[in-house]
């Protein structure tokens, strides 16, 4: 994807150190994400000897342990990375705002592993990424403004307030996106997908989208530990790690649905 207009990205940290540090796990063009990950870019690509570096990422060998899966029609596998996949994060608890002809989208994690998958995805779609600490030990990583995202804005704000729209739906890249920013095991047989505290709206519409997708979920409101979806079985846990794919390298173990 063409970088032009994505605007000055300004001076981004490296993200934040991983214990052990993993390498850099954005997707070739034109490659499987089965294939040996390459990244030229200098997006803080993290090294196996210590704390991140600005610079070019180290490669290494592609991830074991997806052998033999099979490609799923809407599975993250089955397509290429592109903008429109970020509608997974604005399903959770990302937030989009536009200024002028451009637009921005920011999410808050709780982790620094999520920092680190997050900044690959997005820079594998073309949008150069920052972070920066946030109170209670949480990230905030977001894009520069960029005419890019102007039609994922136009199609998910009504004035300010964040609503998906009508023909929304859950691929495998979505989901991925949804849950490495805001996905959480329960054990001993259920997954939370997060949403936004302040997206209330959004909630029944995104439920709809994960039954479509065969994840129906119970809605936990905040009193309940939410507010999230709860998957749970292990026929819709199958379903969710067959359409998200492999966990990323950079991946806590037990973090991530198999």
């Amino acid at each position: 994807m063409s970088l032009s207009g994505l605007g000055d990205t300004g001076k981004a940290q490296p993200p934040p150190a991983l214990f052990p540090a993993p390498e850099s796990d954005t997707p070739t063009p034109g490659r499987r994400r089965g294939g040996a990950p390459q990244n030229g870019s200098s997006q803080g690509g993290p090294s196996h000897d210590g704390p991140p570096q600005n610079g070019s990422a180290q490669t290494g060998p592609p991830r074991t342990g997806d052998e033999g899966r099979q490609l799923v029609f809407f599975g993250a596998d089955a397509a290429e990375p592109t903008v429109a996949d970020l509608a997974g994060l604005l399903a959770g608890p990302g937030e989009v705002v536009r200024m002028g002809g451009t637009a921005r989208l920011s999410v808050q994690v709780d982790a620094a592993w999520r920092v680190h998958v997050l900044v690959a995805e997005l820079a594998s779609r073309g949008l150069a990424a920052s972070w920066e600490p946030t109170e209670g030990e949480r990230h905030a990583v977001r894009t520069s403004y960029t005419r890019v995202l102007k039609p994922l804005a136009a199609a998910w704000l009504h004035g300010t307030t964040k609503r998906p729209p009508a023909a929304f739906h859950l691929t495998g890249r979505r989901l991925r996106l949804w849950l490495a920013a805001a996905g959480t095991p329960e054990p001993p047989d259920g997954f939370l997908l997060r949403l936004g505290p302040d997206d209330q709206e959004c909630w029944e519409s995104i439920g709809v989208a994960l039954g479509a997708a065969g994840l129906a979920g119970t809605l936990l409101g905040p009193g309940e530990g939410g507010p999230a979806y709860r998957i749970t079985g292990r026929r819709r846990l199958a379903r969710l790690a067959e359409l998200v794919g492999g966990p990323p390298i950079a991946t806590p173990p037990h973090a991530w649905p198999t």
